[in-house]
């Protein structure tokens, strides 16, 4: 087996379950009815900022 085949099935599971898990959790909050933007409405503006280090880069959320 190549290389080149070897890193197509490792990331190719991870790409897998990130596209299940997405799918699941966009059936689920739709079922129950929730959106984002709600959520964000409900933590109100005084949010505070949070920063994440995600893939390799930082990420802030800023309060909208």
């Amino acid at each position: 087996m190549s290389a080149l085949a070897t890193a197509a099935i490792y990331f190719g599971a991870f790409v897998a379950v990130g596209v299940i898990v997405k799918v699941a959790a966009g059936r689920w909050l739709k079922m129950r009815d929730i959106d984002l933007s709600e959520v964000r409405r409900q933590l109100g503006p005084n949010r505070r900022k949070s920063s994440r280090f995600l893939l390799g880069m930082w990420r802030k959320d800023d309060p909208d």
